[in-house]
Formats: C-alpha cells, structure tokens, sequence
C-alpha cells in the first residue's frame, strides 16, 4: 500500500493515473482508439478483446499496452523481452489492467461522478512539460510534449479523466483506513510470539543424475523450456560525435563584435564605486538623529543601537543603485558622501529614517577597450558556440527528419562513421561484459525503440557534444538454438531432474513427519544422505532487526506456519528444497499502551486500503458487466510473440 500511495501521483504525463497497487504497468499510455483498419494475428485490429459495459477494449489497445509493458519491464530489466513478460499470465494481467481502467469510467459515470472538459483543461495546465520559458502554459510546448512522447491530445484527456474519476470513487475509499484497536492488539501480539522448529535442507546436488541426457530427452527438454533460453535483442549502431569544432571559424568574434558588446556593457566596465555599511532603520528622524550623535560623540556603533533597543544590520559591497532601489536616493545620496568610517547624515527611506556608518569604500578604475578585450572575446567566443552549436544541432535534426542519410550528413560536416559490436538494451555488448561505447550509453533507451535505417540525433550528458547515428542491424529478441547451447542445455536439464527429485524427497519426509515421525528421523530414512536439521527458535522482534540482512526463505515460512504443521519450500536461486517444521508457538503478554500497537495499527491499516481498492474494482466490474474474447486474446499473445496462426 505504501507503494501505491507512492506511484499514485507518477506517470508519464506527471499525472495521477497510476493504479500502482494493481501493477498497472501498460495502463497509463495505451491509447483509447479501440479500431483500427489493420489486421494482424489473423484477428482484425477492430475486433474486441473485452466488452467492459458498453465500452470495447481492441486488440490494437491491447497490444499497444503490452509494448508499452515491456518498455517499463525495460527500465528495471534491460534485458526483458516480450516472451518474459508474457510468461505466467502476463498479458492477462496487462489485459485486467485495462479493464479495471474502464470500469472505473464507467461505473462512474453511470453514477452522476463528472471529469468536465474544464476541469480537464485545468489539469494539462499544470503539466510541467507543457509550460513555455515563462512558467505558463504554451501550445506549442504542449504539441511538443505530445510528439516527444508519442501521445495525442484525445490520449491525455481520457488519461486525465480516469485519474480524476480513480480520485473521486476510489482514493476516498482507502485513504486513511483504520484497523479497529481490537484487531490490533491482536496482530501487535503476533511481535512478541517465539517460533521453535527445525529446518531440513534437501541439496540439489544430493540428487543431481549421473551421465549425459540422451538428445531426445535433451531435444524435449529444450522444448519444454525454450523462455529459460531467450537471447536479448541486440542492436548495431553505426555514428559519429561531433561538437563545436564542427562549426570551425565562425564562432571567432570579430573586432566589429567585440567594440559593439563594449559599448552594449559600458556601464560594466566604467569606473564604479561600493561601499560596505553598518546600518539602522529608525522609525523617526529625532532618533536617527540622536543615535548619529552619540557616535559621533564617541560610542561605538552598535552601543548606540542598543540603548535604543535596536540591532544594526551589515550591508556588504553595496552600490549607489542598489542602494537607492532598497532606500531611496536620499539614502543613497547619504551613504555615498560620508567618508569612510563616517556615520552617515540621517536620510529618510521606504522603512523609515536609515543612519549607518560607511565601513569600507571600494572604487574601480574605469577599463578601456584594450584591457577588457580579451574577456570579451572570450565570453562572445562561448555565446557563439553554445548558438552556433545548438542551431547545427537543430538543422541536422531538421534534415535528418527530412529524410536526409546518416551518410551525407557525416559527409558534410567531415565526421568519421564508426560501427557498434552487437549492443543489448542495457548497455553492454552482447555476449562480453564489455560497456557500449560512451557516445551511445546516452541514447541506447531510444536506439531500441527507433527502425532500422531511421537516422537520429542526441546530445551526450555534457550538452557540449552531438551524436548522430542509426540502427544498420536489429537481431530480434529469441531463443537460442540448441546447437549452440548443449552445455548449458544439459547443465538446465541436471538442475531440473534435481530439483525434481529433491522435491520428492521433500515430499516424503513431509508424509513421514506428517505420520508423527521426527524431522530427523525422517531425513535418515531416506537413501540419499542428507544434512542433519538444524534447530531454530526465534521472534518476530528478533527477525525484525533481521530486516537489514536477508532473512532465509525457510525462517520466514516457519513465521508463516501454523504450529505443529510441516511445509516445504524452494530455496532460492533453485540451490535446494527446505522441509520446515513448527514445533512450538509461544505468545509473550502485551501491556496495554505498547508502541507496537499503534504501530500494528498502522501498518496492517494501510493493507487494509488496498483491499477495499480492490474490492470496490470488483463490484465495479461486477456492476457495469466485463466480457472477455478469449480467441482474439489469443490472437494478440501470437502476434506479441511473432508465432504464425
């Protein structure tokens, strides 16, 4: 729950429409177009997946949806691939996803609940992305925003409208929810609880088989488990950097450029003059006054301020404008013609009547041409790269756009094309551990979105240098043949048969305890020799200061179990099967104002949230009525999977 409320207010529009507790992944970015002319997967693209009301869900929504999944699977897994994501019920839950989003739309609107075009209005108004150099709105900022991102005016309303809509019904219902104090003190009692048992370790490679597969076995296995032998997509990319060199000559100012920026600054480099002050603000003349005589008369200047139950305030390298815009330019005009460590003639400001005494006086020369020409050309020469730079930058990107080839555009501007290895998405080159080269590290996300052949331009993170490249090669995500993986088939099909057979001693050893057998004795009678059971006996609170290392699988199911009962559990990493058994609970009295209570209260509150969330989109569901097509759903996962009807 606290990762939903987390994800709440996240998305690709800055808006909130994620439905994070629900895994929404593809949610926020499908399109809501539900036809299409086109027709893949022997499906047409108008065909429905699912009928949500009177709402149709397309197969193109839906395919959309599971791309756009895969691209955030991307940005925890580089590697991920659509035959990953799609594994275990993947697309059914990308699918779920989108209904839920329906539903909400419409069960609310079937109950009187508004997203008005106004106020729809009011909130792309507040997406940072659509605001000009002036911090307000812009059309044109906002039709970028659109193209940089793949996205339609009509996509952002409805995904505006279903954030507002999730706001109105949803959010009130498990915001702050409360688990009563009784069920509380239940559950804070379950921190002082005392687990004692014993943990089996049943090795893998206790039951690891002898010998080499036959290539039947090896050929059927290999069948079975092509997902486990997916090779990331890998990318070739050839491009070239190129930065304000390119630009040559033309970014040397002139003698022309130079004199017209000195007499544009004259004010900077005429003479000047700043002074540092000890000032006070005193509300009437008669007190500025006085206060400037006692100094005179021989008080220090802060004496003088506290016998009038003030504090004087140090104004450093203040100049005569600066001085007239915070006073007045009588101020100014006093503070400037005092000598240094004079108290100044007392002189009305916006505040009241301003005495200080002038500290210190700095006056500069003024420089001519001669001596500032240096600095001048310098700061020209940088202006001039950073537009000069910046406006190739965008011509090279026109041209490109254009349909200009990566080729003549190297040609033009004298740039050595340089060719990539085979790069993967996150970074590396395929098959090494081996860094892409830095000039594509920046670039890589949308080197994996663009075609083949499509000619791009990126900046690299010091802005100061451009590179342009393309994709000459895409070798698509799939699995490896087995020919070229034996070895690592065969090791797979070790660990599996192991596995196996490690499972069913786990299983029998269950049965025997289960038959009033000890742990221990249940071990040794089992042919393959075993690790002795360990003895465990821990609480919750001593498993909580566990939280900073990484508690075992079996210690958390013992945690999990009811006493006097035995489970088993794979091990992670596919290392081993545990076989745990729960021997003995014991329960620790409660005081009535223990912190743990309220912390119960707390916690298991938030948990609370999320089910009435999910239970309010079930009876949504339920309320405006959910058909789903199970044969164009199939139709999507084979055209995801790039399988032939």
């Amino acid at each position: 729950m606290l990762t939903f409320f987390r994800n709440f207010f996240k998305s690709k529009i800055g808006l909130a429409i994620t439905l994070a507790f629900l895994g929404v992944i593809g949610f926020a970015f499908a399109s809501m177009d539900v036809s299409s002319s086109g027709t893949f997967g022997g499906v047409a693209g108008g065909d429905s997946v699912a009928v949500v009301g009177d709402r149709k869900i397309g197969t193109a929504e839906l395919n959309r949806a599971a791309n756009v999944a895969l691209r955030e699977a991307r940005q925890e897994n580089p590697n991920a691939t659509m035959q990953t994501l799609l594994a275990n019920g993947g697309l059914e839950r990308i699918l779920d996803d989108l209904v839920n989003r329906y539903a909400i739309i419409a069960w609310a609107e079937e109950n009187g609940f508004r997203a008005g075009d106004n106020l729809v209005n009011s909130e792309i108004r507040q997406i940072p992305a659509a605001r000009g150099a002036s911090g307000d709105f812009d059309t044109a900022t906002y039709q970028q925003f659109l193209r940089n991102n793949s996205l339609t005016d009509a996509q952002v309303r409805q995904q505006i409208r279903t954030s507002l809509f999730f706001q109105q019904t949803v959010l009130p219902q498990v915001y702050g929810a409360k688990l009563p104090n009784s069920l509380a003190e239940t559950y804070a009692r379950t921190f002082k609880e005392r687990r004692t048992g014993s943990i089996a370790a049943l090795p893998f490679a206790a039951f690891a088989p002898e010998g080499t597969p036959t290539d039947k076995v090896l050929q059927k296995f290999y069948t079975d488990n092509r997902t486990r032998f997916i090779r990331p997509e890998r990318r070739t990319l050839r491009y070239a950097t190129f930065d304000s060199s390119a630009l040559g000559d033309s970014i040397e100012p002139t003698a022309e450029e130079i004199a017209a920026s000195y007499e544009d600054n004259a004010a900077q480099y005429a003479a000047s003059e700043t002074r540092s002050f000890t000032q006070l603000i005193v509300p009437t003349r008669e007190g500025a006054e006085a206060i400037a005589a006692r100094v005179r008369g021989g008080e220090s200047f802060a004496q003088a301020a506290s016998s009038a139950g003030l504090r004087p305030a140090e104004l450093a390298d203040q100049s005569r404008s600066a001085v007239r815009s915070s006073a007045s330019a009588a101020v100014a005009d006093a503070y400037f013609s005092a000598d240094e460590g004079a108290v100044t003639a007392p002189a009305q400001g916006q505040l009241g009547w301003y005495v200080a005494r002038v500290t210190s006086v700095e006056r500069r020369a003024a420089r001519d041409l001669a001596s500032v020409r240096d600095e001048i050309a310098d700061t020209l020469r940088e202006q001039k790269r950073q537009r000069g730079i910046a406006e190739l930058a965008v011509s090279i990107e026109d041209r490109l756009a254009d349909g200009a080839s990566l080729s003549s555009v190297a040609q033009e501007l004298d740039l050595e094309l340089q060719a990539s290895r085979p790069i993967t998405a996150s970074g590396q080159v395929y098959g090494t551990p081996e860094p892409a080269p830095e000039a594509l590290r920046g670039v890589l996300e949308y080197a994996f979105q663009i075609d083949e052949g499509e000619a791009e331009i990126g900046a690299l993170p010091d802005q100061r240098t451009f590179v342009v490249y393309e994709v000459t090669d895409i070798t698509p995500s799939a699995a490896a043949p087995l020919s070229e993986i034996k070895d690592q088939v065969t090791s797979a099909w070790r660990a599996d048969r192991a596995s196996k057979a490690a499972e069913a001693a786990a299983d029998r050893i269950l049965k025997r305890v289960e038959g009033g057998a000890t742990l221990a004795n249940a071990l040794s009678a089992e042919a393959t020799r075993l690790p002795p059971a360990q003895q465990v006996s821990l609480s919750r609170e001593e498993l909580a200061r566990m939280q900073n290392q990484r508690v075992p699988a079996a210690i958390g199911l013992m945690f999990a179990m009811a006493e006097g009962t035995v489970k088993k559990l794979e091990g992670p990493s596919q290392q081993s099967w545990f076989v745990v058994d729960l021997e003995d609970v014991q329960l620790e009295e409660l005081a009535e104002n223990d912190p743990l209570i309220a912390q119960a209260q707390n916690a298991i509150g938030q948990a609370w949230g999320s089910e009435y969330a999910e239970q309010l989109l079930a009876a949504m569901r339920a309320a405006v009525g959910v058909e789903r097509n199970a044969d164009a759903i199939a139709a999507v996962r084979r055209q995801l999977l790039g399988e032939t009807n």
